[in-house]
């Protein structure tokens, strides 16, 4: 299989580590839209952003700082503010805000969206990548998903902000898909790690700018924060930002790359589970439909493009093939919160 590692039976780490770790991208990652809605109920939700990356960044950087990583260059900074702010500003500011409105369920299933942008990014881009006919019928499953999803709505009420707070995610995907495209063409550091680290660290910089620019701090009151939120906060930290992006570079550094980028159809569907199961989120046939619709054109998307090499192309390592995923190294994970 492209992409596969070759390792000695004696570096290969145990099916228990495997198992847990795919439960770990698959669970937490899939929880995370969830976490954000309970998050946001009570805290503003670009300056709770801010709180999850900063101290998740600050946190992983000093930890490779003392375990002897390099220090990042300027350029390196720069370079990961760029992504940060595609990815976590951009992506997962719009999800935050967005989630004020909308379900979790319903967001997390308009972010599996992002492979579609990605391949509309690269065949209009600078490397003008052809997609083949199973991307594209991918790609038009997943746009029609979506219209499936979110219309047709009332826009009088609560209908209005759902259908506002559906079109903010929508363009949080296509800045996800920004990042994640265009970013490996930005400096940064050879460590994956340090890549997230950076990336935190500035996107939650970011997210505190534009959070006092949009008066969050108006909305700051400590008496009003309620152990949920506080939990949930907590819990994308730790969970979210830590311990599944741990799982994730253990994974792509022992399992094939198409195996790991999973991920991306499983969580719409943990996401969409939890929600109903935990804050009563409605699951409606039109939902199911639209999920169907949706990840059987992301399914199309990440195995098609995990095989579109050319025959003399060597196969590569796990990290270096994170890009046929739409993936890239210096990138965090795009298809997630």
């Amino acid at each position: 299989m492209a992409g596969a590692v070759t390792q000695s039976r004696a570096d290969r780490p145990g099916t228990t580590a495997i198992v847990l770790a795919f439960a770990a991208i698959y669970l937490i990652w899939g929880s995370t839209y969830l976490a954000i809605r309970f998050a946001v109920e009570t805290l503003p939700p670009f300056l709770m952003l801010f709180a999850r990356f900063f101290t998740a960044g600050i946190l992983m950087y000093a930890f490779l700082r003392w375990r002897g990583e390099t220090r990042p260059t300027i350029r390196e900074w720069a370079g990961g503010a760029v992504i940060g702010g595609l990815l976590l500003l951009g992506g997962t500011g719009a999800v935050g805000w967005a989630e004020q409105w909308i379900p979790s369920g319903l967001a997390a299933l308009i972010v599996a969206i992002v492979p579609v942008w990605m391949v509309v990014l690269d065949w209009v881009g600078p490397e003008k990548r052809r997609p083949t006919v199973a991307v594209v019928v991918g790609l038009v499953l997943g746009l029609v998903g979506v219209g499936v999803l979110v219309g047709p709505v009332d826009l009088a009420g609560n209908g209005r902000m759902q259908f506002i707070g559906s079109a903010v995610v929508v363009f949080g995907t296509l800045s996800w898909a920004t990042g994640s495209v265009y970013g490996k063409h930005l400096p940064h550091p050879s460590s994956p790690w340090m890549s997230a680290a950076l990336q935190m660290t500035a996107g939650g910089v970011l997210l505190l700018l534009f959070g006092t620019l949009m008066g969050e701090w108006g909305r700051v009151d400590p008496a009003q924060m309620s152990a949920r939120s506080l939990g949930a906060l907590a819990y994308l930290v730790v969970f979210g930002s830590l311990i599944a992006f741990a799982a994730y570079v253990f994974l792509l550094r022992h399992e094939a790359p198409a195996r790991v980028g999973s991920y991306a159809y499983v969580n719409p569907v943990v996401a969409v589970f939890l929600g109903w199961a935990l804050a009563a989120e409605p699951v409606t046939s039109r939902t199911i439909a639209a999920a169907a619709i949706i990840l059987t054109g992301v399914v199309l998307i990440v195995r098609h493009r995990a095989v579109e090499r050319l025959p003399d192309e060597p196969k590569p390592s796990p990290i270096e093939s994170e890009d046929e995923l739409g993936l890239d190294s210096p990138v965090t994970p795009s298809a997630t919160c």
